[in-house]
């Protein structure tokens, strides 16, 4: 065996001082020689399809704020994940994916398991790919794959490599620094501190970027000093405020004349770090009320460029919301009221899902993370559970089903020992099944709430918004899916009475591992995007 230092020594080498010494993956055969003499400060977590991989190294890399490194092999397992990558992009999630490649001798014959253009097949759900022309090159390519996925706005880079290279000797990856925070035009700046000090009645909405940034608090003091009401972001993936704060309003909803209605009466409206804005289904009317001046704060020049309205700012959410700080003076204008409480739920049979919540968040333990994937169900889950904490709450932003679970999963092991609670739908969960075994492996804190309801709830409303009131194929009842949780190691309880629905969830969020709770809830007969129920 060699003893040079090779390609496989230079980026371990590189990933080890970069603190990405958890591998995401399920491998193949053109990965195996990346594995020879694996490091023993390296973890491997397999995750029992590409999905899972993808989703557990998300929920990681946002726990720890650094990318993850993922492993799949060849185009076919990055073909499984690209669902997953796709939210990783959507979400600004970063993360390394290293995919397998044949060897180069191999390659012009068009090789079983080989890819055929493997820096297009992901694109564009990457901000980068690369297949090197040279091994010696895979080392230094991995380093700008590194800074790339780092620098706002963050997200998912593509590298594959074939089998042979990691074994071809190779230099050490020098050390250096990207400092990638960028500050606003000051012209831009100013503006928008203007219209804030001669605004009657200023809005901030808040995207993912606040908390991608750790920019929550510099938002609670900027609108604080404005005495602006805050919203968050339709459809974001993580929340950006505190939902106890007397000026949180709640979600915006992703309907064009639905959101310009909650923001009604505004005659500035600040967005930060969000799209402006993202929605869900077709709608006439204003993007933003009438006679309204919006400006918008991003990192991603894509977003700024394609924003409808307003003028949009490029820069950092730090950077700009602490710039505003210097400029924007404290304003005497009247504030919004408390948000009225919701009483709770009768306990009834069938159960409703608002009671399963409800009873959830009077037994969430403080330093709790919970992870959501309920579309049919998500308007009351947002009015019932609030959040407080930074990085207490994620979901998928982008919409496709399967990434809660495994993003839970890849939380749970970044854990200092706080519990993690999925609550997901009974077809989210179906997507991504697999991550209870790496759960149930690693022996993670993890509680797993399964609204089963019998079928794809939000394809039904959304269809009922239509005139649809027959879907084939939404419906998905006959699953076992306690059964089918053991079969995976992990422990649970089925629950069809109201009456058993407090004791379920006091066992399993005190449970020592993972736990799922399967509740047999009532099938929603609104259409999506209905007014929700508000505190």
């Amino acid at each position: 065996m060699t003893t040079e230092f090779t390609v496989r020594d230079a980026v371990f080498d590189f990933c080890r001082r970069a603190g990405m010494t958890t591998v995401f993956g399920n491998p193949g055969s053109t990965e195996l020689r990346m594995f020879r003499d694996f490091p023993e400060d390296f973890d491997y977590v397999l995750g029992l399809q590409e999905i899972v991989a993808v989703g557990a190294a998300a929920g990681h890399a946002l726990a720890k704020g650094t990318p993850a490194l993922v492993n799949l092999h060849s185009a076919g397992g990055v073909g499984h994940a690209l669902g997953a990558v796709f939210n990783a992009y959507r979400d600004r999630v970063p993360m390394v994916i290293v995919a397998g490649q044949q060897t180069r001798a191999m390659l012009p014959t068009r090789p079983f398991l080989g890819a055929d253009e493997p820096e297009t097949f992901p694109r564009p759900y990457v901000k980068w790919s690369r297949q090197t022309a040279r091994a010696e090159d895979v080392p230094a390519a991995f380093a700008e794959a590194y800074q790339v996925a780092m620098t706002p706005p963050r997200g998912p880079v593509f590298l594959s490599v074939p089998e042979d290279d990691w074994d071809r000797p190779a230099e050490p990856i020098p050390h250096r620094e990207v400092r990638a925070a960028f500050a606003p035009d000051p012209a831009g700046l100013r503006e928008t501190a203007d219209a804030l000090n001669g605004a009657e009645s200023p809005v901030i909405v808040v995207g993912h970027g606040v908390e991608d940034e750790d920019a929550t608090s510099l938002v609670v003091e900027l609108a604080e000093r404005a005495c602006a009401p805050v919203w968050i972001s339709p459809l974001s993936g993580r929340s950006g405020f505190p939902e106890d704060h007397a000026l949180f309003q709640g979600f915006l909803p992703p309907v064009r004349d639905q959101l310009a209605a909650r923001l009604e009466g505004h005659d500035v409206v600040l967005v930060l770090g969000a799209p402006v804005f993202n929605y869900h289904v077709h709608s006439e009317g204003r993007y933003i009320p009438e006679g309204a001046r919006l400006f918008h704060f991003d990192c991603d020049p894509s977003q700024t460029a394609w924003a409808p309205v307003g003028t949009s700012v490029l820069t950092t959410v730090r950077a700009g919301v602490a710039g505003l700080l210097e400029l924007v003076e404290k304003a005497d204008r009247p504030t919004p009221g408390p948000r009225e409480r919701l009483s709770r739920p009768q306990a009834s049979d069938p159960i409703d899902a608002a009671l399963v919540i409800e009873s959830l968040r009077e037994r969430l333990p403080e330093d709790a993370v919970v992870v959501e994937e309920i579309p049919s169900h998500r308007d009351v889950f947002h009015a019932r559970l609030p959040f407080s904490r930074p990085g207490s709450f994620l979901t998928m932003g982008s919409g496709v089903l399967g990434w809660s679970l495994p993003m839970g999963v890849g939380r749970a092991l970044a854990s200092s020992g706080e519990r993690i609670v999925c609550v997901l739908g009974d077809g989210a969960i179906m997507y991504s099944v697999q991550a209870l075994w790496t759960a149930a492996q690693r022996r993670l804190p993890m509680t797993v709430i399964v609204l089963d309801n019998g079928g794809y709830g939000a394809i039904r409303g959304l269809g009922r918004r239509i005139g649809l009131d027959s879907i084939p194929g939404a419906d998905i009842s006959g699953i076992d899916f306690v059964t089918l949780a053991r079969g995976l190691g992990c422990p649970g309880r089925a629950v069809a009475d109201a009456a058993d629905v407090d004791a379920a969830l006091e066992e399993a969020l005190t449970h020592d591992g993972p736990f799922i709770v399967s509740v047999r809830v009532a099938a929603d007969n609104a259409a999506m995007y209905d007014e929700p129920e508000v505190r």
